[in-house]
This record gives C-alpha cells, sequence and structure tokens, in this order.
C-alpha cells in the first residue's frame, strides 16, 4: 500500500498530515506510525496527524498517533498544522476561515490568519486535579505550587489540563535544565495516572515567558502549543505573570491569551507545509 502525504510544522514540531476524510478510523495502525516517525529509516516526524470526517456537528476529526504510537488527546501545534491541511486540500486559504474540529479533547476553532498564521481557540483549561488528571492534591482541588520529587530534588509544580495533562515548574534559567536526563522521570512519575508533558518555564518578564518542554510520548520537541497555553494559565494561576504572553519556545514564539472575559485560553503561531510525498508500506 502506498499512502500519501504532507508534511508540515509549527515551530519546529513536525508532523505528517495524512487525507482521510474517507474513513472515520485512521487508515494506518500506531506500530506503523512509530515507523513514518522514525528520522532515520522512515519521513521523521513527532507525530501523525489523520483528518477524518467530522462528528457532531463538526467540521473535520482530528487523530493523532505519537512518535511513540501512543494516542493523546490533542495537539496545540499540531492543530494548526491540520488547519493549513485542510485550506490546503480544499483550496481555499481565506483569513478569517474557521473550522470546527472533534479531538478527543473536546472541539477546537482554529482561524486562519494570513501569513501561515492560526489562531486557536483551545477552549477552557481544566484545573481540579481529577480532571488533569494527577494525585498531587485532593481530586476536587486545584494543584497549585505543589511540591513533587523527581531526580533527589523538590520541585514546586501546578497542574493544568489543556485537555491533555501538564506539568508546569518555574525555573531560573530553562537551559540549565538536564531535560533529556528528567524529562521522562516527570512523564512516567506515579502522581500522573495518565503521564504528563512537563514544561521548564523562565520568567523574564509578566508578558514574555521561555519555556522548554518534554512532551508525553515524544520526548524533546522545539515547541508543544498545548503546554504554551497551560504555562501562561500557570504563570496565572501563581501571578507570576499576565493574561497576555509571548511564549518563546526552542522553535520560535507563540502568543498566548487567557480571557478574562470567556475564560478560554486562544493561541496563534505559525504552521507551514514543508514537503509532500508518498510513503510505501512494508507489507512485512
Amino acid at each position: 500500500m502506498v499512502v500519501e502525504f504532507t508534511k508540515y510544522h509549527g515551530l519546529g514540531n513536525d508532523f505528517i498530515l495524512i487525507d482521510n476524510r474517507r474513513s472515520p478510523e485512521p487508515i494506518l495502525t500506531p506500530d506503523l506510525a512509530i515507523k513514518m516517525c522514525d528520522r532515520h529509516f522512515g519521513i521523521g516526524a513527532d507525530g501523525v496527524i489523520f483528518a477524518l470526517p467530522g462528528q457532531e456537528g463538526t467540521d473535520y476529526t482530528m487523530r493523532i498517533f505519537n512518535a511513540d504510537g501512543s494516542e493523546p488527546e490533542m495537539c496545540g501545534n499540531g492543530i494548526r498544522c491540520l488547519a493549513q491541511f485542510l485550506a490546503d486540500l480544499e483550496g481555499s486559504h481565506s483569513v478569517g476561515k474557521a473550522y470546527r474540529i472533534h479531538t478527543l479533547a473536546g472541539i477546537m476553532v482554529p482561524k486562519l490568519e494570513g501569513s501561515a498564521q492560526v489562531t486557536v481557540d483551545m477552549g477552557l483549561p481544566q484545573l481540579i486535579a481529577a480532571e488533569i488528571p494527577t494525585t498531587l492534591s485532593l481530586p476536587a482541588e486545584k494543584a497549585i505550587d505543589c511540591e513533587l520529587e523527581v531526580a533527589r530534588k523538590t520541585w514546586k509544580v501546578t497542574c493544568v489540563s489543556m485537555g491533555n495533562p501538564h506539568c508546569i515548574t518555574f525555573v531560573d534559567e530553562v537551559r540549565e535544565i538536564p531535560l533529556e536526563q528528567i524529562g521522562p522521570q516527570f512523564e512516567h512519575h506515579p502522581a500522573f495516572p495518565q503521564r504528563t508533558n512537563t514544561e521548564f518555564i523562565e520568567v523574564v518578564s509578566r508578558d514574555y515567558l521561555k519555556m522548554r518542554v518534554w512532551e508525553r510520548g515524544a520526548g524533546i520537541t522545539l515547541a508543544c502549543g498545548t503546554g504554551a497555553c497551560a504555562s501562561v494559565v500557570a504563570g496565572v494561576l501563581t501571578q507570576r505573570c499576565d493574561r497576555a504572553c509571548t511564549v518563546e519556545l526552542p522553535g520560535g514564539c507563540l502568543k498566548i491569551h487567557w480571557s478574562e472575559e470567556t475564560q478560554h485560553v486562544y493561541m496563534t503561531g505559525p504552521a507551514q507545509q514543508i514537503f509532500q510525498g508518498k510513503y510505501v508500506v512494508d507489507a512485512t
């Protein structure tokens, strides 16, 4: 079988996009996604995204397999790439064009802004421990500035879900964090029943944050959209930053706004096509 694909990236967070509109289920298995994401023997990507038919009144459905074959609820950089992919499939890039996308984290609404920029209404952040989920506080309470033991050190962390779990800790300098060593320990800590994404945040000013991320199922990535959203929410909850912030990631910057009026989080950033190709599925 030969699978046609298009590769996109959002601030270096790269994805293989597949037109899956003729089937309500992904046409590839998680094992095949692992092979496609391999950067030496495959195409190379942080994940494979499938554009499926809409459901429950939405325009389309988004499914994603991480590079390790796991399936996250949603991906912020990924849904911006999906919006550009859908515009390319439809042949329409009208500024202001919006899509209602069904995801495992609920309905998301990306909107084309022009110049390869996309704004996404990421919805309401979930702040209750049972919803995140985490055991760092009582199920009905928020997990703000909780103590977490990792790598023989006590970290102060705040937990937020943007449809997927995030553990945010504020540090003096993000470049000093041994991310490759401690990232897996955060991800698989018993305090996170569904594992977690982990963001290390340096506050440059109240409207500018620097971030490094260890993504659940993908490891170190150049950017994480849901992580940037969760980090601004955590910064507001701990009185470290304003509701509108620029978040600088290794791959570039995202604009994040946690609206006081709607309580929704809005993310604006780029999504760019890299190349198109065909992948030959090995029957063995």
